[in-house]
């Protein structure tokens, strides 16, 4: 008769070789997380706030991952809720640790923040975000005026100019028939 042991750490040898290194984590804590669930979890966070509580609550790490879509179009929880136009999930990924980006910035109307990020990368303004959205459509989708205002003007110089041009001339334009008046 063989006796079975019940060993609640499935990974005792490396936790051993590993422990100094791993502090207060967990062995689970840095294994990789299973595709199918990061694949939940992100295309959750376009429309279903309870199970994104769910997911992370069984599953922690999940807070900084991404998953890929295919053909490198990597999205995360607060980039998928972001671009969807759920402010209520970008907030509770926000509350539980989620990296802040350049696109949820313009999605919650943070103009300091995409006005510092675009002064020391100005390429960010050009780039895409995930699905190829760009930073506009989740200004937009945000719907702060001053963000969409913002990138309009960065983005359109030239009808940013000639709108500032067409006030001024209006403006001259009453001031001169008031004189004749």
């Amino acid at each position: 008769m063989h006796r079975i042991a019940v060993i609640d750490d499935p990974y005792p040898p490396y936790r051993r070789a590993l422990g100094p290194f791993l502090g207060e984590r967990t062995m689970s804590s840095i294994l990789p997380l299973p595709p199918a669930v990061v694949g939940e979890f992100v295309g959750r966070s376009h429309m279903d706030l309870g199970r994104v509580a769910e997911l992370l609550a069984e599953y922690p790490t999940l807070i900084h991952a991404s998953f890929d879509w295919g053909n490198g179009d990597f999205e995360t929880a607060l980039g998928a809720a972001a671009h969807s136009g759920r402010r209520d999930i970008v907030e509770f990924l926000l509350s539980k640790g989620a990296r802040l980006d350049i696109f949820a910035a313009a999605f919650l109307g943070r103009v300091g923040l995409v006005k510092a990020f675009v002064h020391e990368t100005p390429g960010a303004l050009q780039q895409a975000g995930p699905h190829g959205i760009s930073l506009m459509d989740h200004a937009k989708k945000g719907g702060s005026a001053e963000m969409v205002g913002y990138l309009r003007k960065l983005l359109e110089p030239e009808k940013a100019r000639a709108k500032v041009k067409a006030k001024g001339a209006a403006r001259n334009g009453k001031a001169k028939r008031r004189k004749a008046a």
